[in-house]
């Protein structure tokens, strides 16, 4: 249910904390490695796919529409292949996650969107505070979905072929959320791996998880009203194991968790795990529900991080 997810968090790696790159051309800034180019094996894998699509139900008409603007994208291949391994501390990964910026934007994300928000609170049974600072992680409150073509970004690494069955999968499920009527092909852009939205949904997530809060019918989580988004993660937590009325945590000198030596300790919940159902990451899970504290009017931690050590 979450490896899909959590292959993609990898493959995203910081992305999620710093912004996603943009694709509409609009100022000229695109980089050209993220526009589409003519290729003659991705065309030719294309024609193949189209079989293999609607063999499983896609319509012809769903498919050409979804890939008339498609193309190579030699740039997701490049950051696809040029993923580095990286460790952050938790100390670091807190200032960026409840940085100061992020705990103002999340409180008036929150003033604006309290009575959906506790309306989801009621329907899912997950805490109105920890689905606001789960959107603001993923997209800082919706300013950074990323604007790269699905249909173009997960083609392109299904024909790349390094996980060609797992984006081939991808692609496919994003087809039906376009024959579905979700969204249009124009509209349906994320990440350079294929995030979508505010919640940052790849499509087997989108297709397990995502809701209809707003009753329109249609599951539309990129849209300025962010209330299918929000109730999706939400529906994403209870389905993970979520229990309402019970907190994520909290600091405690005496805590088994310790994930940065000599820093703040932790004792944690089911909740806790919950939440690395959406991100297997405990520095995420914790800047969740510290971003999540934070905005509800909470302290800072209070035990503080070790030193620096000095090369």
């Amino acid at each position: 249910m979450t490896t899909d997810r959590r292959f993609i968090i990898a493959a995203l790696g910081a992305s999620l904390l710093a912004g996603c790159a943009s694709w509409r051309d609009t100022s000229g800034t695109t980089p050209p490695d993220l526009l589409p180019q003519r290729d003659a094996g991705y065309d030719a894998w294309v024609v193949g796919f189209r079989g293999r699509a609607t063999s499983k139900g896609i319509s012809p008409a769903t498919f050409d529409a979804a890939f008339r603007d498609a193309g190579f994208l030699p740039g997701v291949v490049t950051r696809d292949r040029n993923q580095t391994e990286f460790s952050r501390s938790l100390e670091d990964y807190l200032a960026i996650a409840a940085s100061d910026e992020r705990i103002a934007k999340g409180r008036a994300a929150y003033a604006r969107h309290a009575p959906v928000l506790t309306a989801i609170e009621a329907r899912y049974g997950v805490n109105r505070y920890i689905v606001t600072a789960i959107w603001g992680l993923e997209s800082f409150y919706g300013e950074r979905q990323g604007d790269i073509p699905v249909i173009a970004a997960t083609s392109t690494l299904a024909y790349e072929g390094r996980r060609g069955a797992f984006f081939e999968a991808q692609t496919l499920e994003a087809l039906r959320i376009l024959q579905a009527g979700d969204i249009s092909p124009g509209r349906m852009t994320g990440s350079w791996a294929g995030a979508m939205g505010h919640t940052q949904f790849i499509p087997t997530t989108f297709a397990q998880f995502a809701v209809d809060f707003t009753g329109d019918g249609r599951r539309d989580i990129w849209a300025d009203d962010p209330s299918d988004a929000l109730a999706s993660a939400a529906n994403y937590l209870a389905r993970s194991g979520w229990q309402t009325g019970t907190g994520w945590g909290h600091e405690d000198p005496r805590g088994k968790l310790e994930p940065q030596r000599g820093g703040p300790r932790f004792t944690t919940t089911v909740n806790f795990r919950a939440i690395k159902r959406y991100n297997n990451s405990d520095a995420y899970a914790i800047g969740v529900g510290h971003l999540a504290d934070r905005i509800a009017g909470g302290a800072k931690l209070q035990m503080p991080f070790p030193p620096p050590v000095s090369g």
